[in-house]
């Protein structure tokens, strides 16, 4: 299995005859470039090809008149230990996401750990082990940002500092422990937030046995950093009530694959309305009872776009460049100093569309050629995704 957390540096990286540049900037989505300079990993320049010093690469990407766009940015995965999950008995599930396009996963809590302690102490421990243990190992070079606990009662200020000491960065989704009041969860997400910790909290209706509702009026109280799967996960809210949270809170909008199509689109649509796509990300809530979806991200762009009326160049966004800048990322956006995290694309063979952003539009995923991640080629032509109608090569 592949594993990028030691691989060498990229040293310089050309990527030339770029035919459509999707910038992940909601308030520009498309760029006028045709070439994008990388330099260990981080991206150093984007323009016109003519303008740019293109001499002494190590590698040099013909992208043949595809699209670049950032690598997507799964905001919502229950992940455990290294590229297995529990929850389906499933190996390689994030090498297989990677060939979706997945560059960047974010953990809402390692909650199918068989035997998961729900002591302070034990889950605290849990916490900083898998923080630390996807920092050094990357399953198919895809960066998992995991270590999400899951609050419990009991939980002191002083528990949240040991965290953050410990380098956790990130809480599990509240309300899949025993901490469900909107008051005490507020408490809590305060002190996170205090110690440079991020919060999701769980929205709608009870996921698998044994967790429970989570309504609206705890979700406002609790003022978490990012509404989670306001669409449900699986089991949406009424629309009354989602509406509500996306007027009521400033806080990120997150749609996730697993839940209800029919409020991912309404709640889409109510961000435009209000004047702030910014707020929307989007993830898959995968491995769950609906398994892995390795397109799970893809498939929900083309439903936004084609069912929700969205322009597919301001769905793109939701899944790389917001979720970037919620989460405080270096990456998700193409622009220098970013990471050089990449998925090419191109539309399926087929498509009754006459350009990607067109077959998006009309329904149909796009065929991913290439994905590369810190300036280094992961997968060419996908093996999950229908064949792109033409891929990049790599020149030398």
């Amino acid at each position: 299995m592949a594993d990028a957390a030691t691989a060498g540096p990229s040293g310089k990286v050309v990527i030339r005859n770029i035919g459509l540049l999707l910038s992940g900037d909601i308030d520009r989505p498309l760029l006028d470039a045709d070439t994008v300079l990388v330099e260990d990993g981080l991206i150093t320049a984007v323009g016109r090809g003519k303008a740019l010093d293109t001499a002494g690469a190590r590698t040099t990407i013909d992208a043949r008149g595809t699209c670049l766009a950032p690598g997507l940015i799964d905001s919502h995965v229950h992940p455990v230990f290294g590229d297995w999950t529990p929850r389906q008995n499933q190996l390689g599930w994030i090498d297989s996401c990677m060939n979706g396009g997945v560059t960047t996963m974010i953990s809402a809590g390692e909650v199918h750990l068989p035997g998961r302690p729900k002591d302070i102490v034990g889950l605290k421990a849990l916490a900083i082990t898998a923080q630390r243990a996807f920092d050094n190992f990357r399953p198919g070079g895809v960066k998992v940002h995991a270590g999400a606990p899951v609050i419990e009662k009991g939980m002191t200020e002083q528990d949240f500092k040991d965290l953050a000491d410990g380098g956790v960065t990130l809480l599990g989704e509240i309300g899949l422990g025993s901490v469900k009041g909107g008051e005490e969860a507020q408490t809590m997400v305060a002190w996170a937030r205090r110690h440079g910790i991020r919060s999701t909290i769980h929205t709608g209706g009870p996921s698998i046995p044994g967790s429970g509702l989570i309504d609206k009026d705890v979700v406002l109280a609790a003022d978490a950093d990012v509404i989670g799967h306001i669409n449900g996960g699986h089991t949406s809210l009424p629309w009354k009530h989602v509406c509500e949270l996306c007027e009521k809170s400033r806080r990120a909008i997150e749609i996730v694959h697993n839940g209800n199509e029919k409020i991912a689109i309404e709640a889409a649509r109510a961000a435009l309305d209000l004047k702030c796509p910014h707020r929307v990300i989007l993830g898959t809530d995968g491995p769950a009872g609906s398994g892995v979806q390795p397109l799970g991200l893809v498939r929900l762009i083309a439903l936004l776009s084609s069912l929700g009326g969205i322009p597919p160049e301001l769905a793109f966004c939701f899944a790389t460049g917001n979720t970037a800048r919620i989460h405080g990322l270096n990456c998700g956006l193409v622009e220098p100093g970013r990471a050089a995290d990449f998925v090419f694309m191109d539309r399926a063979q087929h498509t009754a569309g006459r350009t990607l952003l067109e077959s998006v539009q009309l329904g149909d995923i796009p065929g991913i050629g290439m994905v590369m991640i810190d300036g280094l080629v992961r997968c060419g032509r996908s093996r999950n995704t229908p064949p792109a109608t033409e891929v990049p090569v790599v020149m030398g």
